[in-house]
């Protein structure tokens, strides 16, 4: 996942070096931010996770929509836009200013490009599928486009907040992995691979210009790492803290403030049901009841984390609280692994080297343990071996990952998504949720979900906080993680004014 810790703190209190960084508050120009997933390179329409969007998405790359703080769907390229009678057609009207990091202007040709790229085999990953509804894309002057869906789709103009809808230059396209050229008020300066990355504002920028001229991403293999080049002065802020034993430390200096939001990300205990022993969904059922997902919130996250027992979070219209649906039972499950008729089951247990993730598996391995299920654990780096293995092979019984893309229970409806269920009527219900009325998609998405907690096709562990540790006179900064995207155009010091 990177250097080694050392050379990791030697690098983040060098950026505590910065002039831009002395002085009052108000006159300081950058900031570093330190997060422990890193990019293993730019591309998020080749590569899978969340590394990459959360840096680029909203700064260097923009959609012609975005989510607000709280969830909204608002324009960013798009000034405004109108859907058809029929919820087929939607007619955007651009902004008329806006131009790449390369100075070439954004139109309604780019739009045309952006999304039928997507559809084509440019992009490799699985959220491309969120595009298929889109039947064609007509440009009708420079600032106006207008999108023909194939069938109503509830859901599409949200997925158009995600990668999948950003925005491309044609002439940006050829090395995605090592530049990125977007509409945004940033660009990439530096890329150390598994290290940084360096925003630095655009002078250009076509609309309100970001206070802060550089923003600099660091990330740490070692939390601990993390923690002290905080406390130090070499970075500025911890973004989703991941290890909530340490708040003490940071609440108790005055220099320092800790603030609590909310996120998408279901931290789930994921069982391969298209081969090996969880095919078998006694077995699954089994895993859910032998885990006590109290004790491993406590034990692997401070208690801070939120039981939803679901793929969705409350901040979904469709949430329904199914936490209390397999309780902690060890005696069922050990009749229900003889009821399966698996014999002294021993799993596959591969997870990433990410702090949550190790923490929360040693808790389940040594609860699986107590029923008679052995799990044998496997850290991989992350996200290249997890993704590579885990993701992309199905090599694996079970894994531990936060799944933090937004609304991503249909990925339930996906037979070739890594997990392997298949369900026909799941799939169907998916299909008429987001044909339907709004209402239906949540009455729809409401059966989903409890569907998937009957057949047992993961555990869902908990919900991740967003808890954030910030230098005193930040402001702008996300409280909540309900995008794919870490947008830092509104941070500042001091006021923010």
């Amino acid at each position: 996942m990177g250097a080694l810790a050392l050379c990791l703190a030697a690098t983040a209190c060098s950026a505590g070096d910065d002039s831009s960084s002395k002085g009052p508050t108000s006159e300081k120009t950058s900031a570093t931010f330190g997060f422990t997933a890193a990019p293993d390179n730019l591309d998020f329409t080749t590569t899978d996770g969340a590394a990459i969007p959360q840096v680029l998405l909203d700064n260097v790359y923009q959609g012609l929509v975005k989510l607000s703080p709280d969830g909204k769907i608002v324009g960013s390229l798009a000034k405004s836009w109108t859907v058809s009678p029929d919820n087929k057609t939607y007619d955007f009207q651009l902004q008329p200013n806006a131009t790449f990091s390369n100075g070439d202007k954004f139109t309604a040709d780019d739009v045309k490009f952006s999304i039928e790229r997507v559809k084509s085999s440019a992009w490799k990953i699985s959220l491309k599928a969120y595009m298929d509804v889109v039947d064609q894309v007509q440009v009708v002057s420079p600032t106006e486009v207008k999108v023909v869906l194939k069938q109503p789709s509830n859901d599409w103009l949200f997925r158009m907040t995600t990668r999948i809808g950003a925005m491309f230059d044609p002439q940006g396209v050829t090395d995605l992995a090592n530049k990125a050229i977007g509409t945004g008020p940033y660009t990439v300066s530096q890329f150390n691979r598994n290290d940084s990355v360096v925003l630095t504002a655009r002078s250009d920028y076509w609309a309100t210009k970001p206070k802060l001229k550089t923003v600099k991403f660091q990330y740490f293999s070692d939390t601990n790492a993390e923690n002290s080049a905080l406390l130090s002065g070499g970075i500025d802020g911890i973004i989703a803290l991941q290890t909530p034993d340490t708040l003490g430390q940071f609440k108790s200096n005055s220099d320092l403030t800790v603030s609590q939001g909310t996120t998408n990300g279901e931290v789930v205990l994921s069982m391969n049901n298209a081969k090996g022993v969880f095919t078998n969904k006694a077995l699954r059922q089994a895993v859910n009841y032998a885990i006590d997902r109290k004790a491993l919130v406590k034990a692997a996250y401070g208690g801070y984390g939120s039981l939803i027992g679901s793929m969705v979070p409350p901040t979904d219209p469709w949430y329904q609280d199914l936490s209390n649906a397999y309780p902690y039972d060890a005696a069922k499950a050990k009749a229900l692994i003889a009821q399966s008729g698996v014999k002294n089951p021993s799993v596959a247990f591969k997870i990433p080297n990410l702090p949550y993730a190790v923490s929360s598996a040693q808790v389940v391995k040594s609860d699986l343990a107590k029923v008679g299920i052995t799990a044998n654990i496997s850290v991989l780096q992350f996200p290249a071996a997890w993704l590579d293995q885990v993701f992309t092979k199905h090599d694996f019984d079970m894994s531990i990952i936060a799944h933090v893309e937004a609304r991503d229970i249909a990925t339930y409806g996906d037979k070739k998504y890594y997990w392997g269920y298949d369900n026909p009527a799941v799939t169907k219900l998916l299909a008429e949720a987001d044909a339907g009325t709004p209402q239906q998609q949540i009455t729809d998405y409401q059966q989903v979900a409890k569907t998937l907690s009957d057949d047992a096709v993961s555990d869902w562990l908990f919900l991740l906080p967003n808890i954030e540790v910030l230098r005193k006179g930040l402001s702008g900064v996300p409280v909540n993680g309900l995008s794919e995207s870490f947008d830092v155009s509104g941070v500042s010091w001091g006021s923010g004014s």
